[in-house]
């Protein structure tokens, strides 16, 4: 059976809906960066999806090609996820879509090397006629956090993140956004399939003890 990260990592991909403290672990990633709107149709986000998904998938799918990598075993692609920012904002202005900036991300198992992705970046852009060169591999440690379930739409997240607000200020917490620490979304949901109202996303914010 292909090894899930949601099911075998539930304290990272499945936490209650009242917030908690996590200390998140270092991970690599496929990431991609830009800025803008992540609704704008064909624009630089959902350019970036189609080629984090393309270098995922051809290193999930590796092991019916020639090419062979050390320690490879059968997995799930883990979700979506998305680190977000504004320039001169300790929050995110949701009104303001266009100057988000944002780091999208998905998972990548421990035993994938530079020399595989580089393997994947090179395959996924000929098969694909696609650039993936855009990508890098990226290893990201949060450390300390307080994370949610927020279930709803992406424009009612304020006030799932007031109550995690609420409670870190309570635990003796404040969020320590940093240019090196962003607001983070996990996408369990698919919002092509998805109504509004049931989409399952998890928010994360890193913290620092007061």
């Amino acid at each position: 059976m292909a090894y899930d990260f949601k099911k075998e990592c539930k304290d990272l991909y499945a936490p209650k809906r009242k917030p908690s403290i996590i200390t998140v672990p270092a991970m690599q990633f496929v990431t991609v960066q830009g800025v803008g709107d992540p609704n704008e149709a064909d624009g630089t986000y959902q350019q970036a999806l189609n080629v984090l998904y393309a270098i995922s998938y051809t290193l999930k799918m590796s092991y019916k090609t020639d090419y062979s990598i050390d320690g490879y075993f059968p997995y799930v692609v883990p979700p979506l996820e998305g680190f977000w920012w504004q320039d001169g904002s300790n929050g995110i202005d949701y009104s303001n879509k266009a100057s988000f900036q944002w780091i999208s991300a998905i998972r990548l198992p421990d035993f994938i090397t530079a020399d595989n992705f580089k393997w994947a970046v090179d395959t996924a852009s000929e098969k694909k006629q696609l650039d993936c060169s855009i990508a890098q591999m990226q290893t990201i440690d949060e450390g300390l956090c307080v994370q949610v379930m927020h279930i709803g739409s992406y424009d009612d997240e304020p006030t799932t993140i007031a109550q995690m607000d609420a409670f870190i200020d309570q635990q003796g917490f404040a969020n320590d956004m940093t240019s090196g620490r962003h607001h983070h979304e996990i996408y369990l949901s698919d919002p092509r399939r998805c109504s509004p109202d049931k989409l399952k996303t998890i928010i994360r914010h890193p913290i620092i003890k007061m």
